[in-house]
């Protein structure tokens, strides 16, 4: 009874830091306030979550080789100080290279390494329930998002954006690092260990395989299709719905919402069934849903409807992602194995604004968006484990051994 409440105390401690790791997605309610206060354009200013998210994902391959060295409380405390400190310090910047620099590059690189770590190193120690977990955890972060979306706006309203980058930074700090205190590293069982021995890749070994690189495409393709939408959803809704501006913002609690919620019912289900398949569905869904955003006359409620799909497997996929891993690759060396994954989130963050950019507008990019999603579903629902063609060889040869003897008989 003991270590099973340990266990869930870890899962609290999680919880407690994705929150505050999660606080980083309210980015959006910045650019305008910076850009009116410092004569900024909002472009300029918005390009700062593409490189927060960019530098976020490039520390996850530095996450796994840090917790070896100092132990998951100590980083993760390290990373909400170095993450607060960031944010804290960007209400000095009078410089959007600093602003860059701290809320994009530091920030980043601070979450990346929390994120990473206490996600993997709370999956280890639950590897019966994996998906559950994960998708508790991953929650945690899409709640942080949508509750600070409210502090932060009414922040900005009464104290104005220096003042909330001050109060944000202390209490992403409050949170990541007090978070860290429930935390441990995970010891696997060794009857776990003893069975998934074969399984436990190192980097360089899962390199070595190709479905390391379909992984990753299908990561990619997966995280660029919501982390798009995330971005321009409300100016969409604008041009494609018609919607008045006040209507058209409400699409960013709409997808806060069935992003988080798409976190918590993925990762349960993806215990019952092949996580794959559910990953699949969601890119098939998803290419439903851009295809209806860029070619169908939209009314107002089909734009939300549209809207709600693509966030919920988006959130759904970064859950199940982490799971899908450690299924292919074992437990052992999770967060290095993924943290090589990741990349592809980093990527894609990047991949659609320069989609965009090069085919110009909206319906355009939704289209290629969904090509490639179709392209990911494909390879989703044909990619199998490292070990899954050895295992079917094995069976095939002992259906073959146990057939009975044809008889001669006519």
């Amino acid at each position: 009874m003991k270590t099973e409440t340990n266990r869930w105390l870890i899962v609290l401690g999680t919880i407690i830091t994705q929150i505050g790791l999660g606080t980083i997605y309210t980015w959006s309610l910045f650019n305008q306030p910076l850009a009116d206060a410092y004569g900024w354009s909002v472009s300029s200013v918005a390009i700062t979550f593409s490189i927060t998210s960019f530098a976020l994902a490039v520390s996850t391959l530095f996450g796994g080789k840090l917790q070896d060295k100092f132990g998951i409380r100590k980083l993760v405390i390290f990373a909400g100080i170095l993450l607060g400190a960031g944010l804290i310090l960007s209400s000095l910047a009078a410089s959007l290279w600093l602003i860059y620099l701290l809320a994009g590059v530091v920030v980043g690189f601070a979450n990346g390494i929390a994120y990473i770590t206490t996600l993997s190193n709370v999956i280890k120690w639950f590897p019966e329930k994996k998906g559950l977990i994960s998708g508790i955890s991953v929650g945690a972060f899409g709640t942080g998002s949508f509750v600070f979306k409210y502090i932060n706006q009414a922040l900005l309203s009464s104290a104005g954006v220096q003042g909330t980058f001050v109060i944000w930074g202390i209490a992403a700090l409050i949170l990541i690092s007090g978070g860290a205190f429930f935390l441990k590293d995970a010891i696997l069982p060794q009857e776990t260990t003893a069975k998934a021995a074969n399984k436990n890749y190192s980097i360089r070994e899962m390199l070595h395989t190709k479905q390391a690189y379909i992984l990753f495409v299908i990561f990619l393709t997966a995280c660029m299709s919501g982390l798009y939408l995330i971005g321009i959803v409300k100016d969409a809704g604008m041009e494609l719905a018609g919607l008045s501006a006040a209507t058209a913002a409400n699409a960013v609690a709409v997808v806060a919402i069935c992003n988080t919620t798409g976190r918590v019912v993925l990762g349960a289900l993806s215990d019952k069934v092949e996580r794959l398949y559910l990953v699949a569905a969601g890119l098939l869904v998803t290419a439903g849903a851009v295809a209806v955003l860029s070619m169908v006359e939209l009314s107002t409620t089909l734009f939300f409807v549209c809207v709600a799909a693509v966030a919920f497997f988006f959130g759904g996929n970064i859950t199940v992602f982490p799971t899908i891993v450690a299924d292919y690759f074992g437990l052992k060396n999770q967060s290095k194995n993924y943290g090589m994954i990741y990349q592809g989130f980093g990527i894609g963050a990047l991949g659609g604004s320069f989609i965009a950019s090069l085919l110009g507008g909206f319906q355009p990019t939704f289209i290629a968006i969904g090509v490639l999603c179709l392209i990911s579903f494909l390879l989703a629902v044909t990619v199998r484990s490292p070990q899954q063609p050895a295992a079917a060889k094995g069976d095939r040869d002992r259906r073959r051994h146990s057939r009975p003897i044809p008889s001669q008989q006519h």
